[in-house]
């Protein structure tokens, strides 16, 4: 991975994560799709010539660093595969679904981007309440908590439905849109059974709020949830095991989980790797995460592919879902 950060497996990682809990310890983690390749570290410990990140809250980023500048037109030339093939992918899933082997399945594309931006000018710049920069490797700007713990509640904010912001009567619209509807009740009674495995008391807090995203090709609305479930007490030293029970995540994964991930593996043409896994911090008694979405990778070549895509139903129309998985490939810089 790099010279100086120290992966680790599952196991390792969870063990590590339970042991920093259980002393109160604060330490910084990275999780992959897959949830093999995992960094769970103390943050002093982090190089920030390697890895940076940047959560509400939280950050390593240096008080003297100064953010890298960009310029005020930049080039951003995407390239994303043929609505053809997308087709064939699409189709697949759309198959297992009305063959009852999956509810809702998140299909993801890789779409080559050519920009004169670096990985760290996105991470200087872009807008997001969750940011990360692997050296070389990728940078993140993810808009999407994946689950926080305070005062002995976990708290998770599932997001499903986007809609261009600048449509006639949009909120509305996205609201009464039946597939998003479905989508989103689905994914939001798969978190509230995952957190059913740790938590007592799990409710849905808020259902079906609607978010502005600001994006350099102009807002999009994204609808989320709120569940929250009561912890027990010796949580703190049981986090690892509580995280990875939780992973992959529902709403970059589907319903059921394990069938879907196998789906996944059969209609996508790309390895997943960091995109769509979890990434967080936990203080010594807060923990706050996010999935790794809005994921623009570098390549060993040099060139950069960015990451998107959504959920399938069986009343999703194909067209429509490759256009959403186009509209995901922005950077929200300021």
């Amino acid at each position: 991975m790099t010279d100086t950060l120290s992966f680790c497996g599952r196991k390792e990682a969870a063990a590590r994560m339970n042991h920093f809990g259980g002393e109160g310890r604060p330490f910084f983690f990275l999780i992959d799709y897959a949830g093999e390749q995992c960094l769970v570290e103390e943050p002093h410990r982090l190089p920030p010539s390697e890895l940076l990140f940047a959560f509400p809250g939280a950050t390593n980023v240096p008080e003297e660093d100064r953010r890298t500048p960009y310029p005020a037109t930049f080039r951003w030339d995407s390239r994303p595969m043929s609505f053809a093939t997308y087709r064939r992918g699409f189709d697949l899933v759309h198959r297992h679904l009305h063959g009852g082997n999956s509810f809702l399945v998140n299909y993801t594309c890789a779409t080559p981007v050519d920009t004169d931006l670096t990985l760290r000018q996105v991470f200087d710049h872009a807008r997001a309440p969750y940011k990360l920069w692997l050296h070389r490797r990728f940078v993140v700007f993810s808009p999407e908590t994946f689950v926080r713990i305070a005062h002995g509640f976990i708290y998770s904010h599932p997001m499903k439905g986007t809609m261009d912001a600048t449509l006639p009567a949009a909120r509305e619209r996205l609201l009464a849109d039946p597939k998003e509807a479905a989508e989103h009740a689905t994914i939001t009674d798969l978190i509230r059974n995952d957190l059913s495995r740790f938590a007592t008391e799990v409710t849905v807090t808020r259902y079906r709020y609607l978010d502005e995203l600001h994006t350099h090709r102009g807002p999009l609305l994204q609808m989320s949830s709120e569940i929250r479930g009561r912890l027990p007490e010796d949580y703190p030293s049981r986090l690892g095991d509580l995280f990875f029970s939780l992973l992959p995540a529902g709403s970059i994964t589907g319903a059921p989980k394990p069938r879907t991930v196998q789906i996944i593996r059969e209609a996508e043409t790309h390895d997943r790797g960091f995109y769509t896994g979890v990434t967080g911090y936990f203080d010594g008694r807060h923990l706050d995460s996010a999935v790794l979405i809005r994921f623009l990778e570098q390549q060993s070549d040099g060139t950069k592919q960015f990451k998107s895509g959504g959920g399938i139903t069986f009343r999703s129309e194909a067209r429509n879902e490759y256009e959403e998985m186009k509209q995901k490939v922005y950077v929200p810089l300021y």
